[in-house]
């Protein structure tokens, strides 16, 4: 693997299409913090049960000027077979050709998806994704390696939180990104 990312480095720019399919660029969301996640393809259940959390708490995150960026080693058509199926607010994004990882220096690792299999909290997601109507299903021609990885990025464009998960499983934790996107928030007065 590469030197990941780190606390104080400048987010790799690049372009990606918006809700409405116009096409933007990281840099365009300067003035807003940015929650960049990295999936490993549209069909993982453990991924898409992410999404739907993520999608719990993006009317708040929205409001407190979080913005939300989900991207995927999977192709278009099968972002809308699958994670697509969500609706989520936010902007999924395919990247079958892994061009974005590489930016972004997200791991591939036989050893952390046999710890993943093996780690006996992992049972518990796989629970939860099945009860969410998320089946363990395969994505053909998927990177069954890749592991997740989630960066915090602050209204300049600096990366705040770069984190590289030790499993499939391991991602930043909701209220760090609850804290995150409600730092400097400027409290409204009650009408």
């Amino acid at each position: 693997m590469s030197i990941p990312l780190r606390k104080g480095a400048a987010a790799p720019d690049f372009e990606f299409s918006g809700m409405d399919n116009v096409p933007l660029r990281l840099s365009d969301l300067r003035g807003r913090k940015v929650l960049l996640a990295f999936f490993r393809n549209a069909a993982c259940a453990l991924c898409n049960l992410r999404v739907r959390h993520m999608i719990r708490h993006y009317p708040r995150w929205h409001g407190q000027g979080l913005e939300v960026l989900a991207v995927f080693e999977s192709p278009d058509f099968n972002l809308s077979r699958y994670v697509g199926r969500q609706e989520a607010p936010f902007p999924l994004i395919a990247d079958p050709q892994a061009s974005l990882y590489d930016l972004y220096r997200v791991e591939v690792s036989e050893e952390k998806t046999q710890a993943t299999i093996a780690d006996v909290n992992t049972h518990p997601f796989v629970a939860e994704a099945a009860a969410e109507g998320f089946a363990l299903t395969p994505e053909e021609g998927s990177n069954m390696n890749r592991i997740p990885a989630e960066f915090l990025i602050d209204e300049d464009g600096i990366v705040q939180i770069a984190h590289y998960g030790r499993l499939i499983t391991d991602h930043l934790p909701m209220d760090a990104i609850d804290s995150f996107a409600a730092a400097g928030e400027t409290v409204r007065p009650p009408e």
